[in-house]
């Protein structure tokens, strides 16, 4: 079985010279993914996650980010784009844990 979650969360750009963008997970979510995930993280801690926003979905990683103490889920341009949503937009995420790293 996978485990998913479903949340609203604002995306928002690390200024910078690469430009990523970024959503932070919420703090209970993160807690959740944390617990669940302690047997296939890898060293530094990221999960592999299927990610879907607007119907637009994509495989990534999602990263802990000790300044939030939660996990970052990094949003390429081509999903922005596709997903027709910038920073400062309020998006509806749902991801789903990929536990065979």
């Amino acid at each position: 079985m996978t485990t998913s979650y479903s949340f609203r969360a604002e995306l928002w750009h690390n200024p910078g010279e690469a430009g990523w963008h970024f959503i932070t997970l919420p703090a209970e979510i993160a807690e959740e993914i944390r617990e669940e995930t302690v047997l296939f993280r890898t060293g530094f801690g990221s999960v592999k996650v299927t990610a879907d926003i607007g119907g637009h979905s994509w495989q990534t990683s999602i990263f802990p980010d000790s300044k939030s103490r939660s996990y970052l889920l990094p949003v390429k341009k081509a999903v922005r784009t596709a997903a027709r949503v910038s920073a400062g937009d309020e998006v509806e995420v749902r991801l789903a844990l990929q536990s065979d790293a």
